[in-house]
């Protein structure tokens, strides 16, 4: 990837970054264990996400 990146790029990136991110302990605590991962989970290294 480049390393220099444009900012709608950046931005993309980050909104991939989040929704990537596990579900909070107090959601979990919350739903008495119903929601325990993410569907949208994601790995960093195997899946491809397509930005631009």
């Amino acid at each position: 990837m480049a390393a220099r990146k444009s900012s709608p790029r950046k931005i993309r990136l980050m909104k991939k970054q989040k929704q990537a991110a596990a579900v909070p302990a107090w959601i979990i605590l919350r739903t008495k264990r119903s929601v325990r991962t993410n569907p949208k989970r994601r790995a960093w290294r195997q899946t491809d996400v397509e930005v631009g």
